[in-house]
């Protein structure tokens, strides 16, 4: 049934890794299993067993040709950094060939304590499983870059967090797991030589362009090729409301993918200040905040490379420097490419910029849900008779009222007639998301053991854009008495 394994992670030197064998648990059950994507993997699904894919994806059987491993990384927390995280409730089994020609990780979340854990137990909440499960491909589906997940395995433990909860393992898979704080593990230990191992690799797996290019040149430009990924994914992101959480450098994937779905959660009425993760108490990772996160993690991912970008400390600091303070317009021009798109626009303007910050100037003075907005705007633009559904969303509509005038003003020099636009925007603006209390009551419901609200949350999900008919309910904002104010990350 499993796909042919190719071992490259593992075939780098020792101590970029810790052998470890997952540890096996009482009584794995296939809860959910993404078979597109097996498909996709290259699994023979004809092949499918569930009692056999249940002792894979719990740790409990080791596929053939795998060779299990938990990663060493360090990295920043909450801004103070941690010479040594690594892997401590995480597995790699390695990697597969995808029918692409693409290679992907597969990787045990959730499979015991390995050396990395620092005293914790290795294990993951069911909970936590499944919204890495659910949040992750809907964000697929959302065509945002990020780990998917495979499968997701009850382990028939219970786990002690804040009470006892059932155990659960999920199996995601990404173009790589590889880190910024993969690269402050050696940094730190002055492991010049390892850095270097690793950024070849890395080039090699994700930028094989940079391979020809003159040594100092390669490393500056695999700075370059990291930066432009994280700044078009986080501006992905901020277009459609999403909250990471926890953006350590230990979270920021080199590869340029979503990766870890602890306390992520989607925001509701738009309030750049929002937060949801419950360890977030200085509001660090705000939504607002996302995008200087990433620029200050690229820094910390600089640092890493410098004695490579060039042996002379002050010039390589110079060039580092360049690429970092480049940021800001980077990422400047990838939301307004999301914004544009967002608001039907396909030509460009001065002042398209001032014209989106206006609107989000008008959604957060009216408190209004920042995806159902943006979605009616879409209806607004093929008819004016859609403005009083869209102004039943605004606490106060007048900064609203002003702002639609400009806008419309503005489609009239797209050349493109309504129903163009109008279709143009629904292709970009999702009427379907993880809203939090959704996802909260798909868990509750699993903890009992009934899975029918997470079947059924994650079909909707799989078709963000489209009208499903009878399924309005999943596109609503929560009520008072249904929001959910606070995310765990499980560990």
């Amino acid at each position: 049934m499993f796909p042919a394994f190719s071992l490259h992670y593992a075939r780098l030197p020792e101590r970029f890794f810790e052998r470890f064998d997952p540890v096996p648990v009482k009584a794995p059950e296939l809860v959910a299993f993404n078979r597109p994507l097996a498909e996709e993997l290259g699994f023979d699904i004809e092949a499918f067993d569930a009692g056999q894919a249940a002792a894979w994806f719990s740790g409990n059987s080791v596929p053939p040709g795998a060779e299990p491993l938990a990663m060493a990384y360090a990295g920043h927390q909450f801004g103070n950094f941690v010479p040594r995280l690594g892997d401590g409730r995480a597995v790699l089994l390695g990697e597969v060939t995808d029918r692409h020609g693409r290679l992907r990780d597969l990787h045990l979340k959730g499979a015991g304590r390995t050396p990395f854990s620092r005293g914790g137990d290795g294990r993951a909440p069911l909970g936590p499983v499944l919204r890495e499960y659910l949040v992750s491909e809907a964000m697929h589906a959302l065509g945002i870059p990020t780990t998917r997940a495979l499968a997701a395995v009850t382990t028939g433990e219970r786990v002690v967090r804040r009470v006892p909860e059932p155990g659960g393992v999920v199996t995601r898979v990404a173009s790589s797991h590889i880190r910024v704080g993969t690269f402050q593990y050696f940094a730190a230990r002055g492991d010049i030589e390892g850095v270097r191992e690793l950024a070849d690799h890395v080039i090699e797996r994700h930028f094989p362009e940079l391979s020809e290019r003159p040594e100092g040149e390669r490393y500056l430009g695999l700075l370059e090729a990291v930066q432009a990924r994280q700044a078009a994914l986080v501006a992905r992101w901020m277009g459609v409301g999403f909250i990471h959480g926890v953006m350590n450098t230990d979270n920021t994937a080199v590869s340029g993918e979503t990766i870890d779905f602890g306390p992520c959660a989607f925001m509701e009425a738009y309030d750049p200040r929002t937060v949801f993760s419950s360890i977030d108490e200085g509001r660090r990772y705000a939504y607002g905040n996302q995008p200087g996160i990433i620029q200050w993690n690229l820094a910390r991912f600089a640092e890493t490379l410098l004695p490579l970008i060039d042996t002379e400390q002050e010039r390589a600091v110079e060039r580092a420097t360049q690429v970092i303070e480049a940021y800001p317009d980077q990422y400047g021009a990838e939301w307004l490419a999301v914004m544009r798109a967002k608001l039907g626009l396909a030509k460009h303007e001065e002042g398209d910029s001032e014209l989106a910050d206006s609107l989000l100037e008008a959604l957060q003075a009216g408190r209004a849900d920042f995806t159902l907005s943006f979605r009616l705007l879409a209806d607004v633009a093929e008819s004016a008779e859609a403005r009083p559904a869209l102004f039943e969303l605004f606490e106060r509509s007048e900064p609203l009222e002003a702002w639609l005038e400009q806008w419309q003003a503005r489609l009239v020099r797209e050349d493109a007639e309504p129903p163009t636009i109008a279709a143009r925007m629904r292709a970009v603006n999702p009427l379907y998301i993880p809203r939090n209390h959704k996802v909260e009551e798909a868990l509750s419901a699993a903890y009992e053991g009934d899975f029918a609200p997470f079947e059924a949350l994650r079909e909707v999900l799989a078709r963000p854009f489209e009208e499903q008919p009878g399924r309005e309910s999943y596109t609503l904002p929560a009520e008072p008495s249904e929001q959910v104010f606070r995310t765990f990350c499980g560990t």
